[in-house]
């Protein structure tokens, strides 16, 4: 039965992707009391597994005090989401350079709303299987970081903050030469025209999805952290 079940799924698969073209067209009436029964069959089958992942999204993992928005240049949860990836991947970590998080406003899909906070929301906000990635990169790339969050209105971003055009970055000096940037794998690779990737030293996939990483902070936060402060200030 569960080969039909993928091979009926398969079926329907290919033909949605295919091109028909109809030479002719004939009817005939058919009884449909068989395939009616087996469809119910395979309904019977997958209930149990479509009840189950209802359950698992409708999970409650934490609270929301008031909306959180994403909007540009800066909304509440763009910086909710680039703070709870920037606490996670640097709670036990030590580093003698400089690190950011930067990802990219159209890759939050959704809104929290006030209120109960479930599995299903994070998904919703999160619905690509992007990976965390930490990339290395050289002072001399900042101009051109800086220039992307003018044109592009404003990005999610932590540990940082773009005032009058210029990125003022927790532990820059200097004497810095190199930073680091977390974010993820689909901006890495130029993903929303971040181009200026290409200057990297180095890069670090952590095999971490984003979303997976949002859920255990959120679950950690209790309450979700609103932070409303304005970073990208023009």
């Amino acid at each position: 039965m569960i080969n039909k079940i993928i091979f009926l799924i398969l079926g329907a698969g290919l033909l949605a992707c295919s091109s028909v073209s109809i030479r002719s067209v004939s009817s005939e009436n058919m009884k449909v009391e068989g395939e009616t029964k087996e469809n119910s069959s395979i309904d019977v089958m997958i209930d149990p597994y479509r009840d189950s992942m209802e359950q698992e999204m409708n999970e409650v993992i934490a609270f929301a005090d008031i909306d959180f928005i994403v909007e540009r240049p800066c909304g509440n949860l763009n910086n909710w989401v680039a703070d709870a990836v920037f606490v996670s991947q640097t709670k036990t970590v030590r580093m003698s350079i400089p690190i950011i998080c930067l990802l990219n406003t159209g890759g939050i899909r959704a809104t929290i709303n006030a209120g109960d906070v479930t599995r299903g929301d994070i998904f919703k906000i999160m619905p690509f299987d992007n990976e965390i990635v930490w990339v290395k990169m050289p002072v001399t790339a900042i101009p051109k970081i800086e220039k992307y969050l003018i044109n592009s209105g404003g990005e999610p971003i932590a540990n940082t903050k773009l005032v009058n055009g210029k990125l003022k970055i927790n532990g820059l000096s200097a004497e810095t030469t190199e930073f680091m940037i977390i974010t993820s794998d689909y901006l890495f690779n130029g993903g929303d025209k971040m181009s200026f990737f290409k200057d990297n030293l180095d890069v670090n996939f952590t095999g971490k999805l984003m979303r997976d990483v949002l859920i255990e902070e959120a679950q950690l936060q209790g309450t979700l952290i609103n932070d409303s402060e304005n970073r990208i200030e023009k």
